[in-house]
């Protein structure tokens, strides 16, 4: 199945193109790694929690564990954006300065909502 561009720039977030990218630091990829892969086996023991009917509280003590460890990863990478692709944009000014910040202050109301 072939993609159109416009079914690409759907797919997204923001219109973002293939040409949009992220800077993780080497040093801190790894970490995201391991917390996502940490997170992503809670996520099984919470579905293995609720096929066994264990007790209620126990499975939402797991949620709460599950979602503060996806707020951690979500804080940290809000700080390299910040860090990075915000300074880095409002240095070299323009139209570029002004997208980043509107991004990073959607995706600050994003979490505080969440």
């Amino acid at each position: 199945m072939t993609t159109t561009l416009h079914e690409k720039d759907s797919a997204m977030p923001h219109g973002h193109d293939e040409h949009q990218h992220s800077y993780i630091a080497n040093n801190t990829k790894g970490d995201y790694l391991k917390r996502l892969r940490r997170i992503e086996g809670q996520a099984r023991g919470l579905q293995r929690m609720v096929e066994e009917e264990k007790y209620c509280i126990d499975i939402l003590t797991q949620i709460s564990a599950m979602t503060k460890a996806l707020e951690a990863v979500a804080l940290g990478l809000l700080d390299e954006h910040l860090a990075h692709c915000v300074v880095d944009a409002v240095a070299a000014g323009g139209e570029d300065a002004q997208i980043k910040l509107k991004e990073a202050s959607d995706a600050i109301a994003r979490l505080v909502r969440s």
